[in-house]
């Protein structure tokens, strides 16, 4: 597997939203980049789905635009008026040439949730691997409306318990992928994430 983050070259605040081309050629969160339609057709001709890890505005900005002009199907936890298909914890659905499960990880959002498959994980918000605040395993802001460390937490365990081994990537929703090469694992960077999301401590000063 080889996502393509089309938002990657964003002069504006965005998720990065990658693309998955194969059996079903798939794009993980629409972003906020204007021009992301532009972006996708130098990969790709068509488009068949969109999945969202949730539904904060730098992940759904231009969910409408990307939506009508593939006539692609929407793959959401929560309603919106463009989805055609509701998922829920459990449930498989195909990325690319992959099957992933949905695994539920509310804590940055009431909605999250996280794409695992056999080779990679689209882990949005609740785990990223570099953003600022730490390297190497970072989890996301609770410091909002619909976030609440505690529930993060507790996805964070459950993505490990539902992680295979087999996974090598890591696509979160900001910062950089990560790719094991041998050295540390997909799974030692969501362990470094959980044990410092445990801290309790504020992810930023502000907080």
């Amino acid at each position: 597997m080889d996502p393509i983050n089309v938002t990657a070259a964003a002069e504006q605040f965005t998720c990065n939203a990658y693309l998955v081309d194969g059996e079903v050629t798939t794009l993980v969160d629409a972003g906020a980049m204007p021009g992301v339609v532009d972006e996708i057709r130098e990969h790709v001709d068509g488009l068949d789905r969109v999945v969202l890890t949730h539904q904060h505005g730098d992940h759904v900005e231009q969910l409408d635009a990307v939506v009508e002009a593939f006539d692609a199907e929407l793959f959401a936890y929560d309603d919106h008026p463009h989805r055609t298909h509701e998922i829920a914890d459990g449930d498989a659905v195909q990325i690319g040439d992959e099957s992933h499960e949905v695994v539920h990880t509310p804590g940055h959002a009431d909605d999250h949730v996280s794409f695992v498959g056999e080779t990679a994980i689209f882990s949005g918000d609740v785990v990223v691997y570099n953003d600022g605040a730490f390297d190497d395993g970072s989890f996301g802001r609770t410091d909002h409306a619909t976030g609440d460390r505690e529930r993060l937490i507790e996805s964070l365990r459950t993505i490990l318990d539902r992680l295979p081994d087999s996974v090598t990537g890591l696509y979160a929703g900001h910062g950089d992928p990560f790719e094991a090469d041998g050295g540390e694992s997909v799974r030692d960077v969501i362990e470094r994430a959980l044990e410092r999301a445990e801290r309790r401590e504020p992810k930023y000063p502000e907080e």
